[in-house]
C-alpha cells in the first residue's frame, strides 16, 4: 500500500494493483504518470482520477455511456498495441468532464479524448479521436426550452 496525500480526500492508501499509469503522462500534465480512480460515491455515476504525485490534482470523469449510449470509437493500432489490448473487454473508458463557472446544470464531457484504461494492466492512455464527430465540450443535460 502507498499513502498518498490529497486535498480532496485527505490521506489515503492506494494498493498498488489500482494505480493507474500514463507512460507518456496526460495533454497538458506531462509529468503527471500515476492516478488512482476513486467513486464519488457508490451510485454516483462520476469518478475522480486523482493524481497520486500532486495532492490538489485531481479530474472528474465519467463512464460515457451513461450519458450517451450510442457513442462510439475506434482506437489505432498503434493506441491497442501500446496499451496491450487484446480484446474490448480489456478496455475501461471514462471522459473528463468540465463544471463551467461551476454549473452542474452546464457540465460537459470531452468526448473527443477520451480516457483509454487498459483494466488487466491499468496502462492508461487519453487519446484524441482524430477522425471523430465529437466535440470536447458536450453538454451531459439537455436544456429546457423556454416557452
Amino acid at each position: 500500500m502507498r499513502k498518498v496525500s490529497t486535498v480532496r480526500f485527505g490521506e489515503i492508501e492506494v494498493a498498488e494493483d489500482k494505480i493507474v499509469r500514463f507512460e507518456e503522462g496526460m495533454p497538458a500534465f506531462e509529468k503527471e504518470h500515476e492516478f488512482v480512480v476513486i467513486p464519488y460515491d457508490e451510485k454516483s455515476p462520476y469518478y475522480f482520477m486523482q493524481s497520486l504525485t500532486t495532492p490538489d490534482l485531481a479530474f472528474l470523469m465519467t463512464v460515457p455511456y451513461i450519458f450517451f449510449p450510442d457513442y462510439e470509437f475506434q482506437l489505432e493500432d498503434d493506441v491497442t498495441e501500446k496499451l496491450g489490448i487484446r480484446d474490448p473487454e480489456d478496455i475501461i473508458l471514462y471522459t473528463l468532464l468540465t463544471i463551467p463557472n461551476g454549473e452542474i446544470a452546464d457540465m460537459t464531457t470531452n468526448l473527443m479524448a477520451p480516457i483509454v484504461i487498459n483494466n488487466r494492466t491499468l496502462d492508461a492512455k487519453q487519446v484524441v479521436l482524430e477522425k471523430s464527430r465529437y466535440t470536447t465540450k458536450h453538454p451531459l443535460f439537455q436544456k429546457k426550452e423556454e416557452k
